[in-house]
């Protein structure tokens, strides 16, 4: 039995519409990601492209060849170059005034993601709640042809709250009082 071919000989046939819908979605958001890239300003520009190259190997290997030169030399270990900065105070505070420009590109880094990541999570929200909408709309539709055929089912005692619209202030109400009550989660 040859082991190597354990999948299908062809791929599966995508389900009609299915890839369409998948394409234009993926060529929406891309184009969505783009569109705000050209959006961002300058300055967010230009922290992005500091954070991304202080995130990276290459930072890290320069950090090595200067602070490694600066230290041996300054310990008087490099022949023909007299210390400059016996003590390292002059390293200790560059290091500390990189850290504090490093920090602020960070947080403006951070700051557009986050802000892209409520985005997302708006619409992951609004596609929730589509999606409950719809479903609570076939249950009905369902419960409707069930009653009509006759068809009883265990869960026939769910089905009225099933088939009512879930409130988001509502549940969001709940979660923040139950966060409030003492033993909850957030609460005393």
């Amino acid at each position: 039995m040859d082991r190597t071919r354990l999948g299908p000989t062809r791929p599966p046939p995508h389900p009609p519409g299915m890839s369409s819908v998948l394409e234009r979605n993926i060529v929406a958001l891309s184009r969505r990601r783009v569109e705000e890239e050209r959006r961002a300003s300058m300055q967010e520009r230009v922290a992005e492209a500091v954070t991304r190259f202080t995130g990276s190997m290459t930072f890290v290997y320069l950090h090595l060849a200067f602070f490694g030169f600066w230290i041996v030399a300054n310990l008087g270990l490099v022949p023909g170059v007299p210390p400059w900065d016996e003590s390292f105070v002059v390293l200790a505070m560059m290091a500390s005034v990189e850290a504090i420009f490093l920090s602020t590109f960070v947080l403006i880094s951070q700051n557009r993601m986050q802000a892209a990541a409520d985005k997302r999570a708006d619409l992951d929200l609004q596609i929730s709640l589509l999606a409950e909408h719809e479903v609570t709309k076939l249950v009905t539709l369902t419960k409707a042809m069930a009653d009509h055929l006759g068809v009883r089912t265990a869960i026939d005692d769910e089905i009225p709250e099933i088939t009512r619209n879930v409130a988001p202030e509502a549940v969001l109400d709940e979660i923040e009082a139950q966060a409030e009550r003492p033993g909850g989660p957030g609460g005393g």
